[in-house]
């Protein structure tokens, strides 16, 4: 199946979206479970709610027991960078993250904590999400990340810029940690998707603004202690005035998720995705180009075995 009739196969208007009685999408659906010898590289899933998707996504995948195991220390880092409302998409979805959570515990986690590093005042991003409620509730522990004094020095000899960043103790500390973005415009980076995520683990972020944005993004990619896995929120996506939005006419409701280990391929997906609500070519993300080239990951999506499924 072409890939392109996947990220053709609904029409976004507005905040909305509706399928398409389309040649691509009949095609999707004839295709979609198929049975394929070969392991899954990604999974993308269209047109659920967020924890109906990841439910289906991470049993493609193999089950969460295939990426935590029993007794392990867990960190979930979803973007919790704004005091918006989860409507307004600048933070990661509550309902994705809760069932995250919920996974990680079945399949035998010792315990699950939840942070990041906000830009906005760190105790309103962290309630008006709902990402802190949701994430308590689940069974989490969410911690804080305002102060230097939880974060540690880690050496980043990979790095072409940066050779050492402050990552929070959480990250350097736990066993296993799930990389949670929400699919977004960037004023900056372009593209704030699972790369740009790891600015929410570092202390300090001006360096990445005044030594390169796009190097520097690929640069913390490279600390040794990699996500196991990256789930890409595109339930709603702000296709403008990124990375916070200023207006619910910034956001679209897609009801996409993406989900892999492979961090530039994930990340090459959700941008071809999220093209077709905005034009965002490839080589305008220039971290994704820079991870290839630290072999972090590839951008040749064509060549990996894609799951794909329509709810």
């Amino acid at each position: 199946m072409d890939r392109r009739f996947f990220l053709r196969a609904l029409v976004l208007t507005g905040a909305t979206v509706t399928a398409k009685a389309s040649d691509g999408l009949e095609i999707l659906s004839q295709t979609l479970d198929s049975v394929t010898a070969s392991p899954i590289d990604i999974v993308a899933v269209l047109g659920g709610e967020p924890e109906v998707m990841f439910k289906r996504a991470i049993t493609e995948m193999g089950g969460m027991g295939k990426f935590i195991k029993k007794g392990a220390r867990v960190v979930v880092k979803p973007n919790i960078g704004w005091d918006k409302v989860p409507s307004l998409a600048g933070n990661t979805n509550p309902k994705l993250i809760t069932e995250i959570i919920r996974q990680c515990f079945a399949a035998g986690a010792k315990e699950v904590t939840v942070f990041d590093h906000t830009c906005d005042d760190w105790v309103k991003c962290y309630k008006n999400s709902g990402i802190e409620t949701a994430a308590k509730a689940a069974g989490a522990t969410v911690v804080p990340a305002h102060e230097e004094s939880y974060y540690k020095e880690v050496s980043l000899p990979q790095g072409v810029t940066l050779k050492s960043a402050k990552i929070h103790e959480a990250i350097v500390n736990c066993d296993a940690w799930i990389n949670v973005p929400v699919l977004k415009h960037h004023g900056g980076a372009n593209m704030s998707i699972s790369m740009k995520n790891y600015m929410g683990i570092v202390w300090d972020r001006r360096i990445f603004h005044s030594s390169g944005l796009q190097q520097c993004i690929a640069d913390i990619c490279t600390y040794s202690k990699k996500p196991v896995l990256n789930v890409v929120d595109a339930y709603r996506i702000v296709k403008t005035n990124g990375p916070q939005g200023r207006s619910a006419s910034d956001v679209v409701l897609t009801k996409g998720l993406f989900v892999s280990q492979d961090i530039v391929a994930v990340d090459t997906v959700a941008t071809k995705f999220f093209s077709q609500v905005r034009d965002m070519p490839l080589d305008h993300v220039g971290h994704l180009a820079n991870g290839q080239k630290l072999k972090l990951g590839t951008m040749d999506v064509d060549k990996l075995n894609i799951k794909r499924i329509k709810i």
